[in-house]
């Protein structure tokens, strides 16, 4: 193991989280609500710690799997435990292990919360709540990459850690210039979001807030009654396309933007994105119709496809509470909570091109029985995907249900109703949020004793870094020199 630029690169995390507390700083002083000395104590906390870090020399500039992994890990702990540093030093929760539940949930784009009053909070930490998404939302390692000197030669393994799916790739040559490609998208989105949020009707205030929670598909919102506060047809279908948007593949947008619509149209994982959500969208909405939950199809399509939107999308943002809804339409929703976005999103969950390599494995199984003699292979986009990545992502499931069998036992311990213990799980690993019964969109978390709260932390982080990076560091291996 490396240490040097293991630490050298955890400095650098640090100062890009101090960097990103200039915008809750100046909101707080704008606001005047008193929370400015907190983010200020905050920024000095990371910069004492953060300076020397960067100043260590190592003598291998190079970035390994090893320590790549090992970056991830334990940068996704450190940003999240310094996150939480505002919240509980302006008093807006008391509580530290709370304040890292928040801070957790916010940069792994979650949107769990323990908070039951939120439009009383300062306006910065609000702000603070909601940018956690957007920095998250596309790795804060990546715009660490985008924004400051490389991190050492090898900053590809450190992606590959922390970007979402089992294949990652780069845009262009350079690594730095497909990270800036990608957050000058993502920039570009929210911008775009937040102009359309204010046409319908929103405050400046309110649209960057919901777009930072829309574009991040983390799910915060300024007001008790999330994005239902504002009661409008127009609003939720705004925030419903560009939550299924986040849900895409941010590299396909660049290839929309070089004019190459047929690779963007032809990709496979996107079309059975967009299949899935059609799907469970016309599936519960004809459920709620045909039991008289909702009497008019324009009703039962805005509030169904808002809810699919945002369970499949993870983005956990509410315009109804679905625990009153048929058990066929709350079935369904756990489903997709499973299935997330697409590959390279800011969405969660375990990906649909992992289901898809899934299912291909499966059929060429099913066909090696009946023809044992003939030789089969995964395709994905009319490319061969080799057998170390199916075989990884074999291993990813059994992992990913390993943890999350894991949870429900832990979480148990509340002695709560197995609809709450279960789905509060789905909710965190997947990045999702809110699940059913208790911790429905109408619920929180702040029920739980600090043991559970301390658990879904870490369930959210290793949902978010896609379980490797986490669980490697309990493996003896990781930290031998050869």
């Amino acid at each position: 193991m490396n240490l040097k630029i293991v630490l050298r690169s955890l400095g650098m995390l640090l100062a890009c989280e101090c960097i990103t507390l200039l915008v809750p700083l100046v909101t707080a002083l704008i606001y005047g609500d008193g929370d400015f000395s907190a983010f200020l104590m905050t920024m000095v906390a990371l910069l004492i710690i953060a300076i020397p870090l960067m100043l260590v020399k190592p003598k291998d500039q190079n970035i390994y799997p090893k320590e790549g992994f090992t970056i991830v890990a334990l940068g996704w702990l450190l940003i999240s435990f310094f996150g939480a540093f505002p919240f509980y030093l302006s008093g807006a929760i008391p509580s530290f292990v709370d304040a890292f539940f928040e801070s957790s949930s916010g940069f792994t784009t979650t949107g769990s919360t323990i908070l039951n009053e939120i439009q009383s909070l300062p306006h910065g930490i609000l702000l603070w709540r909601s940018f956690t998404h957007w920095v998250g939302g596309m790795g804060i390692l990546v715009l660490t990459i985008a924004i400051l000197p490389s991190m050492g030669m090898g900053s590809m393994q450190v992606m590959k850690a922390e970007s979402p799916g089992p294949i990652v790739g780069k845009i262009v040559p350079r690594l730095g210039a497909s990270a800036k490609i990608l957050y000058s998208i993502y920039l570009g989105l929210t911008v775009i979001l937040t102009i359309l949020l204010m046409l319908a009707g929103m405050n400046f205030y309110d649209a960057l807030l919901h777009a930072f929670g829309t574009l991040g598909t983390g799910g915060f919102s300024n007001k008790n009654l999330s994005v239902a506060a504002f009661d409008s047809a127009l609003i939720d279908g705004i925030v419903t396309t560009f939550m299924i948007l986040s849900g895409i593949n941010f590299s396909l947008y660049y290839f929309v933007l070089k004019g190459n619509l047929k690779t963007f149209w032809k990709d496979q994982e996107l079309r059975l994105y967009l299949f899935i959500l059609s799907a469970a969208t016309v599936l519960i909405m004809v459920n709620l119709l045909f039991t008289g939950y909702y009497t008019s199809v324009g009703t039962a399509f805005r509030y169904t496809s808002f809810q699919v939107a945002s369970v499949m999308t993870t983005t956990g943002y509410a315009t109804a509470d679905y625990n009153l809804w048929p058990m066929f339409s709350q079935i369904l929703l756990l489903t997709i909570m499973f299935i997330g976005g697409c590959a390279g999103s800011t969405g969660g969950g375990i990906k649909v091109i992992r289901f898809f390599i899934a299912f291909k494995s499966i059929m060429c199984s099913f066909k090696r029985i009946i023809h044992p003699n003939a030789c089969y292979v995964v395709r994905l986009n009319g490319k061969k995907i080799d057998n170390q990545t199916v075989q990884g992502v074999t291993s990813y499931f059994f992992v990913y249900f390993l943890v999350f069998f894991a949870g429900v036992i832990i979480i148990s311990l509340n002695n709560f109703d197995a609809a709450t213990t279960i789905s509060s799980v789905i909710g965190t690993l997947n990045n999702i949020g809110p699940g059913i019964e208790m911790v429905g969109p109408m619920g929180n978390f702040s029920q739980f004793n600090d043991l559970s709260k301390i658990t879904f932390s870490l369930l959210m982080i290793i949902g978010r870094v896609e379980l490797y990076p986490l669980l490697l560091l309990l493996i003896p291996e990781l930290w031998k020199k050869n």
